[in-house]
């Protein structure tokens, strides 16, 4: 399967808006339980950033997802730390595009001069918890109880990769 990365823009929130909302509506992946506007969702994306990057990804040219990397904490000493986040449409999943697309943002992130990657997933996502696992992140955290979704408690955990 040939992957490719296209920056996000703009005009591309649309695209990205559709993925998320599936997973709002049907996942606990993200915390957010009402589908978020076009602006709500411009401010987790970066476009033009020297540090942090969005990344349409499309799998034998068709979009299979998105990811990007943001700010851990929106403090200068913490630039050498990033999050990562990757959201595939749903059925793209178990077909290897979660590890390619990691290393690919690893790769950016280095050479942006990050030292550091956190993965931030809920605790009951075993999918994300073995990618990043299989992938050479240790868990470095857990915050038990911290959010409810469709009538569960959840754990938040913390994964991390020094790169």
């Amino acid at each position: 399967m040939k992957l490719d990365f296209k920056n996000i823009q703009e005009k591309d929130l649309p695209l990205v808006k559709e993925i998320y909302d599936w997973y709002i509506e049907n996942s606990t992946a993200t915390f957010h339980t009402q589908p978020i506007s076009l602006d709500e969702l411009k401010e987790l994306l970066y476009f033009d950033h020297h540090l942090y990057h969005s990344f349409l990804i499309y799998a034998d040219e068709e979009l299979a997802g998105y990811c990007f990397t943001t700010h851990f904490k929106k403090r200068q000493a913490y630039n050498r730390t990033a999050e990562v986040t990757i959201y595939l449409k749903n059925g793209f999943g178990g077909k290897g595009i979660g590890k390619k697309t990691l290393h690919f943002i690893e790769e950016k992130a280095k050479n942006n001069g990050i030292k550091n990657l956190l993965g931030i997933i809920t605790g009951d996502n075993t999918g994300s918890i073995a990618l990043f696992s299989k992938c050479g992140y240790f868990e470095c955290a857990n915050f038990k109880n911290v959010g409810e979704k469709f009538g569960k408690i959840l754990d938040v955990v913390g994964y991390q990769k020094e790169i």
